[in-house]
């Protein structure tokens, strides 16, 4: 069994004392404080899957009280009331209420820690429940598309928002985001998705293939045109275009795929009379056409034309958050292929790939993962990392975060979490945790105490 994060509130410091030494035997990890107002900012904050409380502390339903708010904040937490003998009644109706369960004072440690064990088993249970329900709907409901990040959040709504109409996409983002599967998604939830979707990547080549890919040619047009063609305008046609890296093409593309976004007119080359074509158009990106419109590179009115509106998708070191949830994808979706069972990920593997900058993004992630799933043998510990992640300074992730995640939280807020958070991923191991927080074990025993933790 994993170690339980739990929330201990109980006005009677000695007795909360007494709670935590029992619980502290099998590992769990404790932060206790006295009183159900101490306890908001706790339960608001912290990240817990057990809360013991004592029913009456200041008021006669204080218990209640952190009952509800336990309720709001950690809705997979399961809540313990700790009751006096007269108090049975109220605590039988906290059970209606939603609490886990309840004990009588004087407490049997020994059937104190099993209620505890349970109810942690319990949490645990519905926080697997929950993950398997964000795995499905990032997988399976969102085109292929796996985020639960407010960055991505707001990637998905747009994508819902501008599906239904015919506005020009420009999809931005460094190489390896996922633009395509934006693009694709876009096609999907669009009234054309039973038309065609084409795809094509303007990167690397030449003016005269662009112009003969994009808009087709007919007999006669060049030495070695034997057939008329079409181009992937036509061939889109009812349906959606997707051009990526619109940015990489040459000038004098740019013009003529212009002039048919603006008429819907495309002309085969060798040929005199357009062709209507109707099609959806979306573009990707992974430079700053902005600065490329500065630098004479790029045409202003193109990139108007293109940005009806702009869906930006982050990186991944600017949501972290989603590499555990992109790694349980990947590997499952590897084990799959090779057929064999899917290997669990071991927490200090997890902790490192989530510190990892990803410079390649997902697409960097995905092969990593493969790597590993294919060369390991059993579950996935440190051991089966790429050596530059086995190697790597875990005390500088050096990573960008989420503008605004972390906004109006106080550094000792941080701080403690952080503490926290590590402790469970050690299992309690207080030397390890603070190698991995890049503290002396003096500091950190002086910090445990500090904020309450045990």
């Amino acid at each position: 069994m994993e170690p339980a994060q739990v929330l201990l509130v109980d006005d009677d410091v000695e007795h909360a004392e007494t709670m935590v030494d029992a619980l502290r035997r099998p590992g769990h990890i404790c932060t206790m404080v006295h009183s159900a107002a101490e306890a908001v900012d706790e339960l608001r904050h912290g990240a817990f899957d057990v809360v013991v409380t004592d029913l009456v502390m200041e008021s006669e339903t204080a218990g209640l009280d952190v009952l509800r708010l336990a309720q709001e904040h950690q809705p997979d937490a399961t809540t313990i009331m700790v009751t006096a003998h007269g108090e049975v009644a109220t605590a039988k109706a906290a059970l209606q209420g939603g609490a886990y369960d309840f004990i009588e004072k004087p407490l049997d440690l020994d059937v104190f820690r099993n209620l505890v064990q349970r109810a942690a088993e319990t949490s645990l249970l519905r926080q697997q429940n929950q993950g398997l329900k964000e795995d499905l709907d990032a997988v399976d409901h969102f085109h292929g598309i796996v985020g639960q990040s407010q960055g991505m959040r707001a990637v998905i709504e747009s994508i819902r928002r501008v599906a239904a109409s015919n506005l020009p996409v420009l999809i931005t983002g460094e190489s390896g985001t996922g633009k395509e599967l934006v693009a694709a998604a876009i096609h999907l939830m669009s009234p054309r998705s039973s038309h065609r979707y084409v795809t094509f990547n303007a990167a690397g080549q030449s003016e005269s293939l662009l112009e003969d890919e994009l808009f087709g040619h007919v007999r006669g047009a060049y030495t070695g045109a034997e057939r008329d063609r079409e181009g992937v305008f036509e061939y889109a046609d009812k349906g959606s275009l997707f051009l990526d890296e619109i940015g990489d093409m040459p000038m004098g593309m740019q013009s003529r795929l212009l002039r048919v976004l603006e008429s819907g007119e495309i002309v085969r080359l060798g040929a005199n009379d357009p062709r209507r074509t109707d099609v959806r158009f979306v573009s990707a990106t992974n430079r700053d056409l902005k600065q490329d419109i500065q630098d004479g590179s790029f045409r202003e009115d193109l990139y108007y034309r293109i940005r009806g509106t702009e869906i930006h998708i982050p990186a991944l070191r600017q949501r972290r958050e989603d590499i555990p949830l992109l790694v349980r994808h990947f590997v499952r979706k590897w084990a799959s292929e090779i057929g064999r069972p899917v290997p669990r990920v071991e927490d200090a593997a997890m902790l490192r790939l989530v510190a990892w900058d990803w410079p390649g993004n997902v697409r960097e992630l995905a092969n990593a993962v493969q790597r590993m799933v294919v060369m390991a043998e059993g579950d996935l510990g440190l051991q089966s990392l790429p050596h530059e992640i086995q190697t790597a300074d875990v005390e500088d992730d050096g990573g960008d975060l989420q503008a605004g995640s972390l906004a109006g939280i106080g550094l000792a807020r941080l701080e403690k979490e952080a503490i926290r958070q590590t402790l469970a991923l050690t299992k309690g191991n207080r030397e390890q945790t603070a190698k991995l927080l890049g503290l002396g074990e003096r500091t950190l025993y002086r910090k445990l105490k500090e904020y309450g933790l045990r």
